[in-house]
């Protein structure tokens, strides 16, 4: 074999084994892990003593190795049907590549029946903007999954924790079921914490704050739907612990 054919076939196999190099490293690089939701899951401006309230989106970076980067698209006030109609959720596919994980939490605002630009009727639009969520980030490669909303810290006279999301997380339980998709019921573990810690107790998981206690709300602030930093923190842990907990390659890149 003369010696330009041999220096060819050498060449060849370089280029053949860089690309398999290539290729390994490709499908071994660390996932973005996306977030899509709402005020509960978003970030917030400011630093905690300047704005005490935080997404538990928010707090999720932390439990993740950082290889990981969890991008957080998660909007105020934003519905499942808003995030869609105002071009959200194609800015998120836009960057979706395969091997790359969608955690998606819709509820709060799907039930503001008096706004047409949010409402969705569970069993109906909110059932088929989830399975869109799901369908097209498969088609991507990537990995859904599904999550209801955190509990509201809404105790009536009796003390007795009382449900305000109707049958919203059947359907977010119903899709995950039809479409076979990774589910973590956020709804019944923060149900769970704050049952348990009781009215008052929980307070310090939301935004409870007296008259004069602080310069953001001098005049003080009940809030039993957004979270305080320890609130988001502690949220956060369910989902890390979820996912640490399953079967999805992601529960690697969760830290010790």
């Amino acid at each position: 074999m003369k010696i330009q054919s041999k220096i060819s076939l050498l060449l060849t196999g370089l280029v053949l084994a860089a690309m398999v190099l290539a290729a390994m490293a490709f499908s071994t690089k660390p996932p973005t892990v996306y977030l899509i939701g709402d005020s509960t899951m978003a970030n917030k401006e400011g630093t905690i003593e300047e704005n005490p309230e935080r997404g538990w989106g928010q707090a999720l970076q932390q439990y993740f190795q950082p290889t990981v980067s969890v991008q957080n698209h998660a909007v105020n006030g934003r519905s499942s049907k808003s995030f869609i109609d105002e071009g959200r959720w194609d800015k998120v596919l836009e960057s979706l590549q395969a091997g790359d994980y969608v955690m998606i939490q819709f509820g709060h605002n799907d039930q503001k029946y008096k706004d047409p630009k949010r409402y969705t009727n569970p069993t109906t639009t909110y059932y088929h903007n989830l399975s869109r969520f799901v369908r097209e980030t498969r088609e991507k490669g990537a990995t859904p999954i599904l999550l209801t909303s955190i509990v509201r810290r809404n105790f009536n006279e009796f003390g007795t924790l009382e449900d305000t999301h109707g049958i919203y997380p059947l359907i977010v339980r119903q899709v995950a079921g039809d479409l076979d998709v990774f589910f973590i019921d956020h709804l019944y573990a923060t149900e769970t914490i704050v049952r348990e810690r009781g009215e008052e107790p929980s307070k310090d998981i939301y935004l409870w704050f007296e008259p004069g206690e602080h310069d953001r709300w001098p005049d003080g602030r009940q809030d039993n739907t957004h979270l305080s930093p320890e609130g988001a923190d502690l949220y956060a842990r369910i989902v890390a612990n979820a996912i640490l907990d399953s079967r999805l390659p992601l529960r690697e890149y969760i830290k010790d």
